[in-house]
């Protein structure tokens, strides 16, 4: 999948998340330059320190793995925007690097386990 794929799937979620009336989606603009130039991963909690720029409660970040085109996963962090403590993590492992494997993985992921009950987010 090439970034505007990840761009798509990155919507898809923030989508799902705001229609479901439990989350409000910060416009990343003011940091976007600054998220893009980043490792979010591995950058030692600038994922918390941009959300922090933002206003927002829960900094949320994704990673995807590519073991190779058959073999993907995809990695959803949360974080408290204040402290820095993941609140959650959740993963899905999905086959075939096409754009309808990666919306069936973002869309199992929204249903059930970011908008699931009683995952152990803030509802």
């Amino acid at each position: 999948m090439n970034s505007s794929g990840l761009v798509r799937t990155s919507e898809q979620i923030r989508k799902g998340l705001a229609e479901s009336g439990k989350f409000a989606i910060l416009d990343i603009a003011p940091v976007n330059d600054a998220a893009h130039a980043a490792n979010l991963q591995a950058c030692g909690g600038c994922d918390v320190d941009l959300a922090q720029k933002l206003g927002a409660d829960l900094a949320i970040t994704g990673v995807v793995q590519k073991v190779s085109n058959l073999i993907l996963s995809l990695n959803i962090y949360l974080r408290d925007a204040q402290t820095g403590r993941l609140v959650t993590s959740m993963s899905a492992d999905f086959r075939g690097n096409t754009d309808e494997s990666w919306q069936r993985t973002a869309s199992y992921l929204l249903r059930n386990r970011l908008l699931a009950p009683n995952y152990g987010l803030p509802q």
